[in-house]
């Protein structure tokens, strides 16, 4: 198939790679275009603009927030430039007020549009092995199927309603954060009491919390080991705000969330925003005063 694949950062590159391995064919735009290079030695065509990565089959974006999205589709017009025949597959973590515009603004056009957004980190994208949430009409998901296929390891239909998909992935990554949170403030206890992070760890990665999940974060924070990011800080603080924004549109009390939200904002007090969110761990050692005791 003819694919457009717009955003190729970290997360983007390694799934248009997977399109390329597969037998397509894949142009590829970014806004920083030394992005693109590392794609085009996989045989990967190179848009100069925006325009001509969305004239085949389907078009793929991952872009990092809902400025970007606006900024790309709607704003700069590249919803107006898109061929009537072609599927938009949109793999952003956005909010979901913005998830219903797009949808609108999609079907005001009559363009296809599936939400996708996607659980796993750069790794589980370069391995083929991403979950791919779904959402958007059956039949036009099935016609994008053996890209997304080629991509993940399993695509979860969530129906018709492409924000359905939206919500999912930010009410995924809340409980993450979530996770993450309970390891930090766990793990500063036991050391506190004399019990390094790493055997803490391991006991409750081995037992009680024996999921990958679990077992990743872990691993980090056994190790103190943010950089490089997975999935940087300042992402995490931005999904746990679409979580809390999704949660005020439908009065729905999100206290966990709170404390995650001001959690984030102290590690990005600190300074240093090119780390990954399991940092939180460091907010909990920090809080403990565990660097100032003689354990």
């Amino acid at each position: 198939m003819k694919v457009g694949f717009i955003g190729v950062g970290a997360m983007g590159s390694a799934m248009a790679s997977n399109l390329l391995k597969a037998g397509h064919e894949v142009t590829v735009w970014n806004r920083s275009p030394e992005a693109t290079q590392p794609l085009a030695s996989l045989g990967a065509k190179v848009a100069r603009t925006p325009d001509r990565a969305v004239l085949g089959d389907a078009v793929f974006s991952v872009l990092s927030n809902d400025q970007a999205v606006r900024d790309v589709f709607i704003t700069d017009g590249l919803l107006d430039a898109m061929d009537k025949g072609i599927v938009h597959v949109n793999h952003a973590t956005i909010s979901v007020a913005l998830a219903k515009e797009l949808a609108e603004e999609h079907a005001r056009r009559e363009l296809d549009y599936v939400a996708a957004p996607v659980f796993g980190r750069p790794d589980v994208a370069a391995a083929g092995k991403l979950q791919i949430l779904a959402a958007g009409r059956a039949h036009v998901i099935d016609r994008v199927r053996p890209l997304l296929e080629a991509m993940g390891s399993r695509i979860w239909p969530l129906g018709d309603e492409p924000p359905r998909a939206n919500v999912v992935k930010i009410a995924g990554n809340f409980m993450l954060g979530a996770a993450i949170e309970s390891m930090a403030e766990a793990s500063a206890l036991a050391r506190a009491h004399g019990v390094s992070a790493a055997d803490f760890l391991e006991v409750m990665t081995s037992t009680l919390f024996a999921t990958p999940a679990y077992q990743g974060y872990a691993r980090l924070i056994a190790e103190q080991r943010y950089k490089p990011a997975g999935f940087a800080l300042p992402l995490g603080y931005k999904d746990i705000g679409l979580a809390l924004s999704a949660a005020d549109a439908t009065r729905v009390p999100l206290p966990l969330a709170s404390l995650l939200h001001d959690t984030l904002l102290e590690a990005l007090s600190a300074g240093d925003e090119d780390v990954d969110w399991s940092v939180m761990a460091q907010v909990a050692a920090r809080r403990a005063h565990l660097d100032e005791r003689k354990l």
